[in-house]
Order: structure tokens, then C-alpha cells, then sequence
């Protein structure tokens, strides 16, 4: 099989940092208020911006707080756990690793004695039925490392008494989320607009203010997760007033992100690109035997990040440690042909290849890169030994 001769314009197929928008330069941070204090007038205007565009852009209700907060989605997600967690059992869904590492902080560093593991295996969602509104729920909308995401939020019941904290970071700014059904959303910006890492978005109903006024936690909260003082919300982390410094750089970076979403038609526009880029691997994949998805039933295929397996008869046979050698070597040619970076499955995910496919990566770099997937898997499978 001959190289393919077109490669993709843009190689950063990584899913996180993911690639920046279409026609991103470092023009784009010109106008950061570099060496300003951020809780100066003026920063706090850009900070307080980017809230108002999420809002905006994502259909947030009004009556929802928002909130920047330190360390990413991990640190936003943490910070509303610690909060939030402990006066009802929780059920925490787990189908790929970020809802694993919840589970284990629930149960370890919490120490919530009441939990149950809603568990599935890669590819698969648990039984969404067995989920009880009358406690509380930790799940990942969109399962970055498995490449499932749930289908809707229709198995999320609307007169519940539990909260429902949702890790939305690689689902946000992909697909329509349904704000009623959630109490507590997160996301980084290094996701789906493809913005410079560090810094999470905390989203809180009022159903999680009121848990926040009327009950507080029995255990010593860090600074960087505080949002609450003696049965009052710090209204000022949701003012613009960041718990620690945020970068002025990476703010300017997050508002270049939305603006560049609105400019091209907000959420709709968004979801659509994210369709359009998995639709090219779906016909690589109805295409081409040798691929397969890890996630396998189309209603629950993330259209963000893309798992693929390897089901090429020679590959099928090797131990685990020969599948990984077969990847690492796949993406080692894919990416000193500056084709693709980044793209070797999670290292806790079975063995295969994740694609990121959000909004900023272009379909045309996509259809590029289909045929070198083929190339690069039938390169290295020439070199395996015989029989």
C-alpha cells in the first residue's frame, strides 16, 4: 500500500489540550491583560465575559450560578463533590476512568459510607434505570477515555431529591444538555473549544445553592474548593472573583474560543461539526474491517472522543502487550509523518486508538487522516512475524 498523499493541515488529534479553532494564531491573546491584577475592574470584566458567553452560547438558566475555578474540570468537579457530598447515599455510573476516580474519591477520600458503583465495562453504559433519584448522582456525560456517552437525559428523573453532579467536560459545547435534569455541571477549557488548560467552569442550580446554604460538610474543605462559609455562598466566586489567580492569558484564549463560536452559529453550529467529524470515521470504519468502535452501539458513541479498536485478525491475536506494541508503533509512524499526534488510546482504556473529534478540528483534516490509518495499520502489520 502506497503513503497517502494528502495529510491532515492540522495533525493535533489529541484530546486534550485539544487543537485550537480554525485560524487560531497567537494574535488572537493581543488584547490579554497581561501584568493586571484580576481582581482589578478590568479583568474582572473578562472573567465575568467568559461566564456570560457560556451562558449564552450553552442555554444556561439564569437563575444558575457560574463559576471559574482552579485546577480544570478536575478541581471544578472536586471542589462541587467536597461541597456537595454526604447527607444522601450516592450512585456513581462507571464506565470508563474519570468515573472511576470519582467512585474512588467518594469512597476513600470522602469516606461516604453509602455508595453504590453503577458499573459497565469499556464501550458499554450501566443500567441507567437502576439509578434512584432519592440520592445523589456523580456520573461523566461524555466518557473521554471509552468514547461512550449517555444518549440523553431522559433517564434522569425531574422530580428527584438527590442532586445530580455531572463531569460534562468533553460533552459540553458537543451536544444539547438538558440544564434542568442537571444540579452541578463542570468542563475545562482545554476541551471542546480548544482552550489553554488550568482553569474549570463550575455550573450550580439552585437546587445545589439551596444544599449549599442549609447543609455543610463534616470535613475540612481546602481553600480552593470553599464556595461556602458558615450557610452563605461565597458570592463572590461567582462574580468574577476567582478563589485563586487566574491566567489572563488563557482567559483571553477561553473568550477568543467563544467568540469564535458565536461568530459561526453557537451551540447548533457546534454540535453539527462535532456530527460531521464522526461521521468520517464511521464510514472508515463501515469501510474498512480492520477498525471497530469500542463503543459499539451508535446511541452512546461519543462524537467528541472517538475510540477505536483494532480488529484486524493479526492484531486480534496478540497478547495485550503485543496490541499495545501494535498501537504505540501505529502512532509512532502517524506521528514522525507529522499526521497525527496524541492519538494512542488512554492508558488504563484496552488497547487502541482516541481521536478527538470536537468542534475545532476541521472534517477535511479528518478525512485526511482516514486513509493513513489504513496505511500506518498495514504498515506495521507487515512487520509482525509470521504465523
Amino acid at each position: 500500500m502506497h503513503e497517502p498523499r494528502v495529510k491532515p493541515k492540522n495533525p493535533c488529534f489529541g484530546s486534550g489540550p485539544t487543537a485550537k479553532r480554525p485560524g487560531w494564531s497567537l494574535s488572537a491573546l493581543e488584547g490579554a491583560l497581561v501584568g493586571r491584577s484580576h481582581r482589578s475592574a478590568a479583568a474582572k470584566a473578562r472573567l465575568l465575559e467568559v461566564c456570560d458567553r457560556s451562558r449564552r452560547i450553552l442555554g444556561i438558566p439564569e437563575d444558575y450560578e457560574i463559576a471559574i475555578m482552579p485546577g480544570s474540570d478536575t478541581g471544578a468537579f472536586e471542589a462541587a463533590m467536597w461541597n456537595l457530598l454526604g447527607p444522601r447515599g450516592v450512585d456513581c455510573l462507571v464506565f470508563e476512568s474519570f468515573g472511576e476516580g470519582w467512585l474512588r474519591d467518594v469512597e476513600r477520600e470522602l469516606a461516604i459510607a453509602d455508595v453504590r458503583a453503577l458499573r459497565a465495562p469499556y464501550g458499554e453504559l450501566p443500567d441507567l434505570s437502576r439509578v434512584d433519584p432519592d440520592r445523589d448522582l456523580v456520573f461523566c456525560w461524555n466518557g473521554t477515555t471509552s468514547g461512550v456517552c449517555v444518549p440523553d437525559g431522559d433517564w434522569i428523573a425531574a422530580e428527584r431529591a438527590g442532586l445530580v453532579l455531572c463531569d460534562a467536560t468533553s460533552a459540553v459545547f458537543a451536544v444539547e444538555l438538558p440544564w434542568d435534569k442537571l444540579d452541578v455541571a463542570t468542563w475545562s477549557w482545554q476541551k471542546v473549544l480548544g482552550g489553554e488548560a488550568q482553569h474549570g467552569m463550575l455550573v450550580l442550580s439552585p437546587r445545589a445553592l439551596a444544599r449549599l446554604r442549609s447543609w455543610s460538610p463534616p470535613r475540612p474543605l481546602p481553600k480552593l474548593f470553599r464556595l461556602a462559609s458558615g450557610g452563605r455562598v461565597s458570592e463572590g466566586v461567582f462574580a468574577g472573583e476567582t478563589i485563586n489567580t487566574p491566567s489572563m492569558l488563557a482567559v483571553e484564549d477561553a473568550l477568543d474560543g467563544l467568540r469564535w463560536a458565536e461568530a459561526i452559529g453557537g451551540l447548533p453550529a457546534l454540535v453539527r461539526r462535532c456530527r460531521a467529524n464522526l461521521a468520517v470515521l464511521e464510514r472508515l470504519v463501515a469501510e474498512n474491517e480492520s477498525f471497530g468502535f469500542l463503543a459499539a452501539r451508535p446511541e452512546i458513541r461519543s462524537p467528541t472522543s472517538v475510540c477505536l479498536t483494532i480488529r484486524d485478525p493479526a492484531v486480534a491475536r496478540l497478547d495485550e502487550a503485543g496490541k499495545q506494541s501494535f498501537v504505540k508503533a501505529m502512532t509512532r509512524l502517524l506521528e514522525e509523518a507529522k499526521v497525527a499526534f496524541d492519538i494512542a488510546s488512554y492508558r488504563e482504556a484496552p488497547p487502541g486508538l482516541r481521536i478527538w473529534c470536537g468542534a475545532t478540528v476541521e472534517t477535511e483534516d479528518l478525512e485526511a487522516l482516514a486513509p493513513w490509518l489504513v496505511f500506518a495499520l498495514e504498515t506495521v502489520k507487515r512487520q509482525l512475524p509470521s504465523g
